[in-house]
Order: structure tokens, then sequence, then C-alpha cells
């Protein structure tokens, strides 16, 4: 699917078992907790934890190229993987075996299951520690993050600024493939994070659901078109994957994330973008501060602007 200008526009188209022996008789105790993850990582903390055991993780970079046209297009990101990665990290093909490759929508969700065995296939079991990243603002990673979360998997966490944060730091490339035997991630799906173009169509009329366009704001407006009709569904408010991050790449403070983010949060929100890449990173914002009930249309403008029975709304230009 090509992708039009602009380079900033990239992303439409993230314990233990206690046994106690005392007075010569086994006592076991209850199982305390697993320890909660962090959702997003420094560097410096993956550096350090890059040895453990249960610790995967998966360089999740597609690319995009400029097209002899001036247009921009996506691309498979494993060759940049095997040029150099995070040592120990696997490929997580978002073009490939995380999607539903029988849609006609490019990046089409696959069933939880065949999510769930590519993962395992990946090395990710019931009891792994998962960090993603990607090679360029985080938002592929997220998408990842995010289908983990459907599938009922909390145990991940992204890489702040990603790839560029590791080189930055002059930290080490990996050209060799990880050594990691196969885990066993079992699917127990929470289907209200993905909401499908129903649920859309009647959130429009519905008070209580917000819709949020993560698009830049003059797509947003319908000054300018990257899929089949230009403009935003109607009753959407514009809050841009642009603004989550700083120029080095790195997520901003939660103070200013919850700024750009001022809306209810007990109330449903559902994000969408273009192929639901750039939704995946407001999503995974909005639930570290604390929003309870987000979706993520996967399908966004890619599936909803191709209908012409369904409706988009533009901004009338500034006076």
């Amino acid at each position: 699917m090509p992708i039009h200008r602009d380079s900033r526009r990239l992303f439409f188209l993230i314990a233990a078992t206690v046994v106690t022996i005392g007075c010569g008789v086994a006592q076991t105790q209850p199982e305390p907790p697993v320890p909660a993850f962090e959702t997003l990582v420094t560097a410096e903390w993956l550096s350090q934890h890059l040895a453990d055991p249960d610790l995967v993780v998966l360089d999740c970079t597609v690319m995009v190229e400029q097209t002899e046209d001036g247009g921009m297009q996506v691309v498979n990101g494993r060759a940049n993987y095997e040029s150099g990665h995070i040592p120990s990290a696997g490929f997580a093909d978002l073009m490939g075996e995380l999607v539903d490759s029988e849609r006609d929508l490019q990046f089409a969700v696959p069933t939880p299951e065949a999510f769930a065995a590519a993962m395992s296939a990946l090395g990710v079991g019931d009891d792994s520690r998962v960090v993603l990243y990607d090679a360029s603002g985080s938002a592929w990673a997220a998408r990842v993050w995010w289908m983990l979360r459907w599938i009922g998997f909390d145990r991940a966490a992204l890489l702040d600024g990603g790839l560029g944060a590791w080189t930055a730091e002059d930290r080490p490339l990996s050209t060799d493939p990880p050594d990691r035997p196969a885990g066993n991630l079992t699917p127990a799906p929470r289907p209200e994070l993905i909401a499908d173009r129903d649920e859309v169509l009647a959130a429009i009329d519905d008070d209580s659901v917000l819709i949020v366009d993560v698009m830049p704001e003059p797509h947003y407006r319908g000054e300018m078109a990257m899929y089949a009709r230009p403009g935003h569904i109607p009753s959407a408010v514009n809050i841009s994957v642009m603004g989550l991050t700083s120029e080095t790449g790195h997520f901003r403070s939660k103070e200013e994330l919850a700024a750009l983010h001022p809306t209810d949060r007990d109330a449903r929100h559902i994000t969408y973008c273009g192929g639901g890449i750039a939704a995946s990173a407001n999503a995974f914002v909005m639930t570290r501060l604390g929003f309870n009930d987000v979706a993520v249309y996967t399908a966004s403008l890619q599936e909803w602007a191709a209908d012409p029975d369904l409706p988009m709304e533009t901004v009338p230009a500034q006076q």
C-alpha cells in the first residue's frame, strides 16, 4: 500500500513460588503475586537485563521507503533486522507471521490462536517478559504490544526510543539469529480491545464513546488525503500520534501526554489511523495514563474510507 509524502506521517500507514521448610515438615505458602512489569523500559535497563532467561526481546521494525514517484511505501523490516539488531532479539514480522495474509487489508489482525502460535514460535511463553522495539517511532512495536494485550498477555514493554535509543548510547548490535526455544503462549482473548467497523459506526452517535483520530491535523481536516477519501470519521477528536514523542523518539513525560489526552479516563475510547499502527501507539499511551476502556480500530481508514456508504467529514478551511 503506497503512503504519500511527508515522513512525519509514517505512522498510519506497544514470579516466584515460595516453599518453606520448617520444623522438619514441608509447608507450602501461598504464591505471591507476579511482580508488575513496567510497560516502558530504557536502553540501560534492557542492557542490564538482556541475559535474563525469561526475557524475550523482539524487533518489530517495518521500513517506510520513498518510491520513484515521490510517494512512500511500507517494506518488510527483516533485512534491516538482519543487518544489525539488539543482541538476542528475534524478529516479529508485522508483514508476515503476525498478520492475516488472507485478508485484503494490510496489517490485518490474525486470530488470537494464530497470533499466540506465532509469538510462541518466537520464544514467548506464559511466564515470559517481553521487550518490543522498532527502528522508527515505536508505533510498530506498540502494535505488537497491543495485540499481546488483546490476547491476554500483560508482561510486555516498549523500549523507550526504540533502536535509535540503543545505538545512540553506543550499545552493541548483533547479526546472529536468536538462540531461544519455542515458548507456549496461551491466548485468553480480550475482544473489547479491538473495535470493528460496526462498533465505530454505532459510536458516532453514542455520547458515551469517544472516537480518537490520531492522524496529522491536515489529514484530519481533509486538507490532504492518504486514503480513498479525505477527512475523518464523524464525531472523532484529533490527537495526533506525532505529539507523543520528542525529536529523539522518546515518549514525552506523563504530564505532557496527559495534557494531550484530557478526556474522561473511564469512558470508552476507540483510536484509529490509517492501518491501526499509529492508533496502537496512542492506545499504549492512554493505557499507561490510566484510561480504563480503550480499543483500537485496527482496520482504520484503509477499510473505512474505501466504503462510500460510511460517513466522513472534513473541517472547513480556516478564514
